[in-house]
């Protein structure tokens, strides 16, 4: 099995602005839809948010198939009675049906073998008003770049369709608008495509770290806990679903039984 601790966000990294934005981004979103409930993170990785739902949520459960990506959180959230942390594949879940109200998925429905399967098994232990929240990278983002241990991308309609098989309600959201608004900014946009399609971008999240202090300067480290301490929220706005969409950096979907 690939070590995806390699490519998650964690507390050893440093990232850009704009990174640790689209982490607390994420997070505050999913906060929304989470008040009272039970609320479960499949591929949970570090934990750096479940802190922020726990805020809010009844019972924050995050899960991930990688023991390296949980110790983080374990060792974080140590003692936090409202959040369970447990290691187990996001193809099966040690769930009861209907048991849960809220499910997340964020930046990892790539690494899935079989989306569908995970798409079923979230409606499975779904309750009669449960919800789903993706967020994931854009595929038809122009500077798009895949991770290493990715198997499959969905554009927009393609996302869509797979959540419209078990869900009769789906919205599609935008966020992080792509767009190279002045001479640096178009430079980096040219050096990066180049540099995807040239297969030089380091596959680990340690090795990116030179390429975003040459582009972005200083860097942020990556905290372990997510909190509401002026961060720059970008609230994701609804999209078409029915056309690929190149606005956006990242794409939001909710799915509501």
């Amino acid at each position: 099995m690939p070590d995806y601790s390699t490519v998650t966000e964690t507390p050893q990294d440093k990232g850009s602005p704009e990174q640790i934005s689209m982490l607390f981004t994420r997070y505050q979103w999913a906060a929304g839809f989470c008040e009272g409930k039970k609320v479960l993170e499949v591929g949970c990785g570090a934990g750096q948010g479940l802190g922020l739902l726990a805020k809010s949520a009844s019972l924050v459960i995050g899960g991930d198939i990688e023991p390296n990506n949980l110790k983080f959180a374990q060792r974080h959230y140590n003692g936090r009675e409202k959040i369970k942390l447990l290691l187990f594949d996001g193809h099966k879940f040690p769930f009861q049906d209907k048991s849960l109200e809220v499910v997340i998925l964020y930046e990892a429905i790539y690494y899935l073998s079989d989306a569908e399967k995970f798409i079923q098994e979230t409606r499975r232990v779904l309750n009669d008003n449960g919800i789903l929240l993706i967020c994931t990278v854009n595929y038809s983002w122009e500077d798009f770049n895949p991770s290493p241990f990715s198997t499959r991308y969905f554009s927009v309609p393609e996302l869509y369709d797979l959540l419209k098989t078990c869900f009769p309600k789906v919205e599609v959201f935008g966020a992080f608008p792509a767009v190279a608004d002045s001479t640096k900014a178009r430079l980096i946009s040219f050096i990066k495509r180049t540099a995807v399609s040239l297969h030089l971008i380091p596959r680990t999240m340690k090795g990116k770290e030179l390429l975003k202090r040459l582009f972005f300067g200083q860097l942020i480290p990556i905290p372990p806990e997510i909190e509401e301490n002026g961060y720059h929220y970008q609230k994701p706005v609804l999209i078409s679903y029915n056309t690929p969409n190149s606005t956006f950096k990242v794409i939001y979907a909710l799915a509501q039984a």
